[in-house]
């Protein structure tokens, strides 16, 4: 049996309609679409991106998923996946055919997200403010302050010194820093060590696991210092301090660092019996008083 005949571009066009064309132009997917300027955003983040290597994924498909996804309150995983299943989250995205692979891999999301940083942020919240245009031009606002919790694991010494001391192999290994030692394979072995630390058998050895954590990262921290030219100390001087600060904190300190990667989180007292604590950040959020949009 020979291969089916392959229909000519406009002849498939003809017999087979686009489906998103059949859309119902009312849905407010279809209508937010229509109001945003996706050309901005590709003019505001060109600079982010470089004319060598590996071609990226479009910006407006970019910007839209990380729309839909604060709108709909969906993981990275989840959106992507339901972008397939969806005619409305493809038409967002403004694809012309519907697509049946999946717009991107999930860790994208994250990349563009660091790639935009805070001030990305803040230019999509900006365009989605300037939709409403009348309606947010208010003489009186409402701020709502709340607690939110962080999604972090729970913080431990272990966890923390064990980050600090890969970490430092990394900045070691990029700038081409030989170290004396790496502790990788003691590192390892120290990590078993710590597990179940309220069992009365393993209570000394995790202990003792911790404090020679401790004893690593610092003689890491303290031998990269003096090898890096005064370019790297400025470049990695936020870093360094935040190490610094983690391996000279006690337990009974005030304003404790309990994560490296969100330095602001600090600890609350919930009063739960099932969950004593949390670790999260104040949150404020500002809404115009009679229309109720977050500014």
């Amino acid at each position: 049996m020979s291969q089916p005949k392959i229909p000519k571009p406009d002849q498939q066009n003809f017999l087979f309609p686009n489906s998103l064309d059949q859309l119902n132009p009312k849905y407010p997917l279809v209508q937010l679409c229509e109001r945003i300027d996706s050309s901005y955003f590709e003019v505001e983040f060109a600079p982010l991106y470089s004319h060598l290597g590996k071609p990226s994924k479009p910006v407006r498909l970019m910007v839209g998923l990380t729309i839909l996804k604060h709108m709909e309150y969906l993981s990275d995983e989840s959106l992507v996946h339901r972008w397939v299943q969806n005619p409305y989250y493809q038409a967002f995205t403004e694809e012309k055919e519907f697509q049946w692979r999946l717009p991107c891999d999930p860790s994208d999301m994250i990349y563009f997200r660091k790639r935009i940083d805070s001030a990305g942020h803040e230019k999509i919240l900006a365009v989605s403010i300037g939709l409403h245009q009348e309606k947010v031009a208010e003489q009186e606002l409402c701020l709502v302050t709340t607690v939110q919790e962080k999604n972090i694991t729970f913080p431990t010494d272990a966890k923390q010194y064990r980050k600090i001391q890969s970490q430092l192999l990394k900045i070691a290994r990029k700038e081409g820093i030989a170290l004396t030692r790496t502790y990788e394979k003691e590192v390892k072995k120290l990590k078993q060590h710590t597990r179940f630390t309220t069992h009365p058998k393993n209570r000394k050895k995790a202990r003792a696991a911790v404090k020679r954590l401790k004893t690593i990262s610092g003689r890491l921290l303290r031998e990269l210092q003096p090898q890096m030219t005064p370019v790297q100390v400025e470049h990695y001087a936020q870093k360094t301090a935040l190490y610094q600060r983690m391996l000279e904190q006690k337990r009974g300190d005030k304003n404790k660092l309990y994560c490296l990667h969100e330095p602001h989180v600090y600890c609350m007292s919930k009063g739960k019996a099932h969950q004593r604590y949390e670790f999260g950040a104040q949150a404020s959020i500002a809404l115009t008083r009679d229309t109720g949009i977050v500014i």
